[in-house]
């Protein structure tokens, strides 16, 4: 679960940074839009002011405000995997939620406001999108807007990954509510994969897993205590060995490929991410 949102989080870092490659150019001496005309030194004043290069067209320098657009888009995506990963957060800890009057209230409020930041982010971007498909070329006092949006969002962000970082550091996981959520019924699909092992179609594996999971509903019972005798009126292929599918630990580790959700490979999604992080670090 975590590898996954670290790794969309670690995208995010990626585009910043090359975000700051494209920003990071000059656009002083351009004027109002034809440049100027006083021999002013360009070239001093972007190794004076530490610029990697120097604006190339002074008519888009002064007009254009793609830089704008990409942080804001950037900033978007960024605030839209920080609100997935609390709306996760907020589910998984629902039984212990309730209204904010209720005294005995254990709402995730942090995971909430962090949930809700993403849409005042994505305003800002659809607002300045909207001010810019209108404007001709050159400067026009309707780029002042652009301002109030980079500022706003940036504080946005600081505020956020606080909150963020604070949840995460101090999450705590309760392994025995976690292993009460669990129902037998999560494991349907292991039962079609067994038929598949089994050389029936994924296809018809898919319809009988089905069945199976009608007929425990119609016994009022769960799928795993169904007798033989039932799975076998609904497939042959079902066997005595079927009840080894009926156990999570072994649902969770026949993942191995790469990217699944067995620990080895789990364990090597973590090392790779410490990695990334690593380079991006050595990077900024």
């Amino acid at each position: 679960f975590f590898p996954s949102h670290a790794v969309a989080l670690t995208r995010d870092s990626e585009r910043l940074g090359e975000l700051k490659k494209r920003i990071n150019v000059l656009p002083l001496g351009s004027g109002a839009l034809a440049g100027n005309p006083l021999e002013i030194d360009r070239e001093l004043l972007r190794s004076e002011l530490d610029f990697a290069s120097i604006s190339l067209n002074s008519m888009d320098a002064v007009s254009e405000r793609d830089f704008v657009v990409e942080f804001l888009s950037v900033a978007t995506l960024l605030m839209i995997h920080l609100s997935k990963m609390a709306e996760d957060l907020i589910i998984y800890s629902t039984s212990d939620t309730g209204s904010s009057l209720m005294p005995q209230k254990k709402n995730p409020d942090s995971l909430e406001l962090i949930r809700s930041k993403a849409g005042r982010v994505f305003g800002r971007l659809a607002a300045i999108l909207m001010v810019l498909k209108g404007l001709p070329s050159t400067y026009n006092k309707d780029l002042q807007e652009d301002k109030e949006a980079v500022f706003d969002v940036v504080d946005t962000l600081n505020a956020v990954l606080q909150v963020a970082t604070g949840v995460i550091s101090t999450l705590q996981i309760n392994r025995e509510n976690m292993e009460k959520a669990l129902s037998p019924e999560i494991l349907s699909s292991d039962l079609a994969l067994y038929l598949v092992h089994k050389g029936m179609p994924f296809r018809q594996a898919h319809i009988a897993s089905g069945k199976v999971v009608h007929l425990a509903e119609s016994k009022g019972t769960t799928i795993n205590n169904l007798s033989l005798d039932d799975l076998k009126s609904i497939s042959p292929l079902f066997g005595s060995d079927v009840s080894q599918v009926f156990n999570v630990v072994n649902s969770v580790e026949q993942y191995t490929a790469m990217g699944g959700t067995a620990k080895s490979s789990v364990t090597t999604q973590i090392e790779q991410l410490r990695e990334l992080l690593r380079r991006h670090k050595e990077q900024a």
